[in-house]
Parts: structure tokens; sequence; C-alpha cells
């Protein structure tokens, strides 16, 4: 169902009728009254559209902040200096790191946000909900096989993978059709959006396979990526909803 705002709606039509008829000299009608107040000016016309709650913009911006902040100060901790352009951000969670704990919980909060955020976007596709949500969890079990102190681990690198795939291809799920569908959500962004997220993805398996040097480098940047592009939906999607609920304001009175 679509969440319209009526209060708001009506509250917004009242007043401006009122000043409208006030400017005019017209009489200012009773409540309920749905007439037009001036054959030039009719109702406005109201757009339901699917908004996104409070707590799906709380999650969602918190995410990419609590991504970097998380690496930032798992770095901080190390005991000797961390390379963030070819180490990534789970050995920082790796077994015989200083102070894992940090990275660990960092894992779990964002995945989190994830799953709060789909949950919340409900402007969006259900099947691209479903899949930012199960990316979000499957991601999160990499806290349950962390990579060794040295060597790497089948299990992290198969769930890592899983986790980034799904929040790479989301978007191409999520996207809708209609004149009251936001920017962010409509088809051709949301093939632009998974198209990046995917390159993003194949350059940090390549740094990964072909140990070039640059695999922190990125992962940090395909994993900022993926935490930005749900921000940037939701705020899509609450921008549309206000303009939604904002009603024309009434024609200026003809001079005499």
């Amino acid at each position: 169902m679509a969440v319209v705002h009526p209060v708001i709606v009506l509250r917004n039509f009242t007043g401006t009728c009122r000043r409208h008829c006030e400017r005019t000299g017209q009489q200012v009608p009773g409540a309920g009254t749905l007439a037009s107040t001036s054959p030039e000016w009719s109702a406005p016309t109201v757009m339901a559209v699917r908004n996104v709650p409070w707590w799906g913009l709380l999650s969602s911006g918190a995410a990419p902040v609590l991504m970097v902040g998380g690496w930032t100060a798992a770095t901080s901790l190390q005991p000797r200096p961390v390379d963030p352009m070819a180490q990534t951000v789970s050995a920082l969670a790796a077994v015989g790191a200083a102070e894992r704990w940090v990275m660990t919980v960092t894992f779990l909060a964002v995945g989190v946000c994830y799953i709060v955020t789909g949950l919340a976007l409900r402007p969006a596709g259900a099947a691209g909900r479903l899949i930012l949500v199960a990316g979000a969890g499957v991601g999160m079990l990499v806290v349950a096989f962390p990579q060794p102190a040295d060597g790497g681990s089948l299990l992290h690198a198969i769930w890592a993978s899983a986790g980034f795939g799904a929040l790479a291809v989301w978007p191409v799920a999520a996207w809708r059709r209609g004149p009251g569908v936001p920017w962010a959500l409509r088809p051709a962004v949301c093939a632009i959006a998974a198209a990046m997220l995917v390159l993003l993805l194949a350059w940090f398996a390549a740094e990964v396979v072909t140990g070039g040097g640059h695999a922190g480098l990125a992962e940090r940047v395909l994993g900022l990526a993926q935490a930005v592009w749900p921000l940037t939906v939701v705020l899509s999607c609450r921008h549309l909803a206000r303009a939604a609920v904002q009603p024309p304001a009434p024609p200026e009175p003809a001079a005499a």
C-alpha cells in the first residue's frame, strides 16, 4: 500500500485555501467543502508516493559512517603500520590482529544497517530489497570465519564474495516504473549503479587474484560505494515523498 500523508495534505490545502480567500475577499469555505474557491484555481492533485520511514534514513546514513569509522579506528589500533592500499579490511579482523573486535563489530553493525534499510525501502522492488537483506546477512558470516594469521580462509572468501556480489547487483532487482518513481529507482539509473558496483567488484577480485598490490584500496572503494548507494536511494525516495504532499500555490488575484 502506498503511504500518503493525508493530515499534512489537508492542513496545507486548508491553509492555502484560507489565505487565497482572504486575499481575494471571498468567503472562507467551511470544513468539508470540496468545491474550488475560485474558478481559476482547483484543488491540488495529491500523488500517492511510498515513503521511507525515518529509521530507514538513519540506518542508511549510519552504514557508510560506521564502515569508514570502523576501519579507521581498527587501523589506528594496530601496533605495526598498516598499508591501506594493499591490506584488506578483513586483515584488521583476522586472527591475531590487535583489537580485532573493533572491525568485527563494524562488520556486524554495517550488516544490521543494510538489513534495516532493506526493510525500510518500501518504494523499491521486493526482489531488490530481498537481495540487499540477504547479502547483508551472508556478508555478516565473515565474522564467524575470520582470516587466519597466515594465509587465507576458503569459507571467509566464500561468504565475503557472496555478500559483495549481492550488494553489487541488488539495484537491478529494485527498479520500478511509473510517474511516481524516485529517480534512483528508475530502470536506467539502477542499471548504471549496478554496473558501476560490479566493475568495482571485478577490480577487487582481480587485485586479490593477481596480487596487484591494491587489494586494500579496491576493497575500501567497493565497500564505501556499496554503503553509499542505499543512502542515495533513500534520499531520493524521501525527496519525492515530500514533494508529493506540497500543494501548488493559488494564482495571485488580478490587479483591478
